[in-house]
């Protein structure tokens, strides 16, 4: 059976996805951009589109070595990418959609769109954990999206300044343009262009919050979710793209490059090599979003102080094992606890089967996606249980903005004196005070700690 829609941008042919009633459309090219060059949307292409392919991913560090032979990162390869084959690009502002099978172009039924995370150097939008989310079955429509990475998307430099007025986010905008395309496109998939959720995790729940400071964002998105990354805290702001300059300018006297012309013409594989020894070198964290005074105008604390984020429903949250567990919860319960919205707080403390990790950093989104049977760890019927119970909560927030429904254990929107969040996990679903103690000896005791 051809699955063939007509949108604004032509006729697109999708494939049956990997739960039965499902329809994806793969690899859809939202936008076109040059290297150091802010992305231009897509509106319209010959012929009908074929999307039963993914398409590329960003080029990143792990595009040039052999992921099994890093042990560093030896956890994350078996657990969401092993036996799976990846290709990288420039080339790369692609996303996927799913859609129930019986959908037609008048049902207008609720987006999500979900920003990966990999600490804005990896990562991509069809990882085993996000390949095929069960969430039409529940009738939202998912969005899952690449973005430039690491020098490609986060380079700053006065000669790219003097260009377009301002450098450096190329990664962000990449991500507001693929919201766009969704705004723009999504009822042809019958969606509601006015019910859209942007969720992110750990470098795409930082990549949310910043769209939520963004004056250019208003209106495009009704709710957001961020998993292991969002929240407030007066040390972790951003810095102005000028404070870059010396970093990339780096980059580019190892390059042998003395003109943005030669620098953009750099192979991909030399570029990120003189990355990874610049940020050996200078000891900086790079590769960040940057106040660039048009998409990031202000640090997040800042903007919060002058209750200038958007003020629309929130629900955040983290794990008990995160990177740092005690100081991730603070900043997602102080983020639900200042908005005026009502918005939602959880933990996730459930330990995985297969090894003794807990519930360690991005493993709450096996769950959240419902993709369980993509993992190879022995799933059993209380992780079965306590997936749909996430994804129940999940997608009722994506229609309406409230988690909660009658078949559900309450879940209370975050006030400042209301000490018990959400828990998911170890037979508990349900409000409960976090134990701030084990979260300080998580913090000591974590194995699996993040890309």
């Amino acid at each position: 059976m051809d699955y063939i829609i007509n949108t604004p941008c032509g006729q697109i042919k999708g494939v049956k996805g990997n739960i039965d009633g499902i329809i994806a459309f793969k690899g859809i090219r939202y936008a076109i951009a040059n290297r150091f060059e802010y992305p231009k949307e897509v509106t319209s292409w010959e012929g009908v589109y074929d999307a039963s392919k993914y398409g590329n991913c960003s080029y990143q560090p792990r595009s040039f070595y052999n992921e099994e032979e890093n042990l560093k990162k030896v956890f994350y390869y078996n657990e969401f990418r092993k036996g799976e084959k990846y290709t990288y690009s420039e080339d790369c502002l692609f996303l996927n959609i799913w859609v129930p099978e019986d959908i037609k172009e008048n049902d207008k039924l609720p987006v999500l769109i979900y920003i990966h995370g990999g600490g804005f150097t990896g990562g991509c939008g069809h990882e085993l954990h996000f390949d095929g989310p069960v969430w039409p079955k529940k009738g939202v429509i998912g969005v899952t999206i690449n973005y430039r990475l690491g020098p490609l998307g986060f380079t700053c430099l006065q000669e790219l300044k003097d260009i377009d007025g301002h450098s450096g986010n190329y990664g962000l905008y990449d991500q507001v343009t693929a919201i766009n395309w969704i705004k723009h496109n999504i009822s042809s998939f019958g969606g509601n262009p006015n019910n859209i959720t942007i969720m992110g995790q750990s470098a795409g729940a930082m990549s949310v919050q910043q769209l939520c400071l963004s004056p250019l964002t208003k209106g495009l998105f009704q709710k957001a979710i961020m998993s292991s990354g969002g929240g407030v805290n007066k040390l972790l702001n951003t810095s102005k793209e000028e404070k870059n300059y010396s970093f990339n300018k780096k980059i580019m006297e190892l390059c042998s490059c003395s003109t943005i012309e030669e620098f953009k013409k750099v192979e991909a594989n030399k570029l990120f090599d003189a990355w990874n020894k610049a940020k050996k070198e200078m000891k900086i964290m790079p590769s960040c979003p940057v106040i660039d005074g048009e998409l990031i105008v202000d640090t997040p604390f800042n903007i919060v102080k002058r209750d200038e984020q958007h003020h629309i429903p929130y629900l955040v949250g983290s794990n008990s094992e995160d990177i740092v567990p005690i100081f991730i919860h603070g900043m997602a319960k102080k983020w639900c606890t200042i908005q005026k919205e009502p918005s939602y707080c959880y933990l996730f403390n459930h330990s995985l089967p297969g090894d003794n990790n807990g519930a360690w950093h991005s493993s709450d989104l096996w769950y959240f996606f419902g993709t369980l049977k993509n993992c190879w760890r022995p799933m059993n019927e209380d992780d079965y249980l306590l997936s749909n119970y996430m994804v129940d909560y999940l997608t009722n927030f994506v229609k309406t903005g409230n988690p909660n429904s009658s078949e559900l254990p309450i879940w209370n929107p975050s006030k400042k004196k209301e000490k018990t969040v959400m828990h998911f996990g170890n037979g508990l679903v349900g409000m409960k005070k976090v134990n701030t103690k084990k979260l300080w000896y998580n913090l000591f005791t974590n194995k699996a700690v993040g890309e």
